[in-house]
């Protein structure tokens, strides 16, 4: 496992710092950075595991944190020959996990990431041992609450051509994160040029078409969910409306709890660490409640005798 205080930045003579492993024939990029309760980190559509890097959360000590890029961002590879919706991610992931040694994560999902990670939940509860879940898009309502109508085919392609794409990155990237400003550390670390080549970019357009259906195949089964779920959004968000995803999300769920945070947008992991961390203590905290408890000795076995037709100890 690396330090990530000791890198801010992903200059070449830093990539060291990440390593790779093939799953099923899926070649994954990933940062093993700390000790202690193990986290997993989970992008959004677009990103990568500089983004985490950059929110500063990875600093804090008592947890050991993975972060991968899902398949098809960064560096990890996205085979063409399958399909890559929520639940085959989360597979392919859950098997990463078992590969590093890394036992009932508490996993954190960002905007897209947050599908990936219900569906660790829901198809393997026994391996998860909560959720945080950031800015999700949780049900099938239109597109129109993310600020993309798909109404205008014409329209659309010509916001899918590279060029254009280009041109628009820095309004985007302000729009992802206002009402607050993008973070200077942010541009510092995360590598553009890596998240506009042509690959990233069919990638983000796959999972933008696959979303509402990855959404209304998930939504039916999350009152099954049996781990405690920690939502956390911002009230501002120009990409997700928190009221129709996030809070309804809350009122659903037997266990859950919902942080609204005043003034700020899509990027609460970048706003708000600390609300963020808190939400991951608090998980960690009943998983360590529940450890210990399992760990507690049994009591001895009643001896029973039989005398008349009673039982007496």
């Amino acid at each position: 496992m690396v330090s990530v205080r000791a890198r801010s930045s992903t200059s070449e003579g830093q990539l060291s710092a990440f390593r790779f492993m093939s799953v099923d024939a899926t070649r994954l990029r990933y940062l093993d950075s700390g000790a202690g309760t193990p986290v997993v980190l989970l992008h959004g559509n677009g990103s990568m595991i500089e983004d985490f890097v950059s929110s500063g959360i990875m600093d804090t000590p008592g947890y050991r944190f993975v972060v991968f890029d899902r398949p098809g961002f960064g560096y990890s590879e996205r085979p063409r020959d399958r399909y890559w919706g929520p639940m085959e991610q989360a597979r392919l992931l859950l098997a990463a996990l078992g590969r590093l040694g890394v036992e009932r994560p508490i996993v954190v999902g960002h905007s897209w990431g947050s599908l990936v990670a219900l569906s660790m939940a829901l198809d393997d509860p026994e391996d998860v041992s909560g959720l945080v879940l950031m800015s999700g898009y949780y049900y099938p309502v239109p597109r129109t609450d993310m600020g993309v109508t798909g109404a205008f085919p014409l329209t659309h392609a010509v916001l899918r051509h590279p060029l254009v794409r280009r041109m628009m990155a820095p309004g985007t990237l302000r729009r992802v994160f206002a009402p607050c400003e993008v973070p200077e550390r942010f541009i510092r670390a995360y590598p553009m040029p890596l998240a506009m080549r042509a690959s990233q970019m069919r990638t983000v357009d796959e999972e933008a078409d696959m979303l509402i259906d990855a959404a209304r195949e998930l939504s039916p089964r999350y009152r099954e969910l049996r781990v405690p779920v920690r939502i956390v959004a911002g009230e501002d968000d120009l990409i997700v409306d928190t009221e129709k995803h996030s809070r309804r999300l809350h009122l659903e769920l037997a266990q859950s709890s919902f942080h609204r945070i005043a003034h700020c947008g899509h990027m609460v992991h970048h706003a708000a660490p600390g609300v963020v961390m808190a939400a991951i203590a608090a998980i960690a905290g009943a998983r360590e409640s529940r450890t210990a408890r399992h760990a507690l000795p049994l009591p001895l076995p009643r001896n029973w005798l039989h005398i008349g037709e009673s039982l007496a100890a």
